[in-house]
C-alpha cells in the first residue's frame, strides 16, 4: 500500500512539472485553437462590400487594421443587424471556411463570425475601421 501511494505521488508530481513547463510553441497552439478574434492572412482572404470585391491597397489596409483591432467583448447573442450592408471577409483555414460580417458604429465595430454551423459575435475597437466602414 505504501509503494502504491509513493508511485501515485511520483506520477502526479511528474505530470504537474510537465504541465507547468510546456514549450512556448505548444502553449501558443493551444491558445490559437480557442481564440475568438484570429489574425488573418492577406493571401487567403477575400473582402467584399455590396457584392463588389476589394483588391490591392484597400484590402491590405482593411486586413491589417482588422488584425490590429482591440477585442472589446464577446456577445452571447447576435447583435441586431442594421440596414447598412456589412463588409464581408471570407477566409479558409486548414479545416474551416470562416466568414466575418463587419458592422460599424460610432464607438465600435460589431463582428459576426460564422464557421461550421456556429456563430460567434463580438465587438472590436479600431478607429480606422470605424471611419472606413462608415
Amino acid at each position: 500500500m505504501t509503494w502504491t501511494f509513493v508511485l501515485v505521488l511520483i506520477v502526479a508530481g511528474l505530470l504537474k512539472v510537465i504541465m507547468t513547463c510546456l514549450p512556448t510553441s505548444v502553449v501558443e497552439s493551444m491558445i490559437h485553437r480557442f481564440e475568438v478574434h484570429p489574425t488573418l492572412n492577406e493571401a487567403a482572404v477575400t473582402v467584399t462590400f455590396g457584392g463588389k470585391s476589394l483588391e490591392g491597397e484597400q484590402k491590405k489596409q482593411l486586413i491589417e487594421h482588422f488584425n490590429q483591432a482591440l477585442f472589446l467583448e464577446k456577445y452571447y447573442y447576435p447583435p441586431s443587424e442594421t440596414s447598412k450592408a456589412p463588409f464581408v471577409i471570407q477566409t479558409t483555414t486548414a479545416k474551416n471556411n470562416i466568414t466575418f460580417f463587419l458592422y460599424s458604429y460610432d464607438d465600435h465595430v460589431d463582428v459576426i463570425k460564422k464557421y461550421r454551423k456556429k456563430e460567434v459575435s463580438y465587438s472590436i475597437k479600431s478607429s480606422f475601421l470605424q471611419d472606413y466602414l462608415n
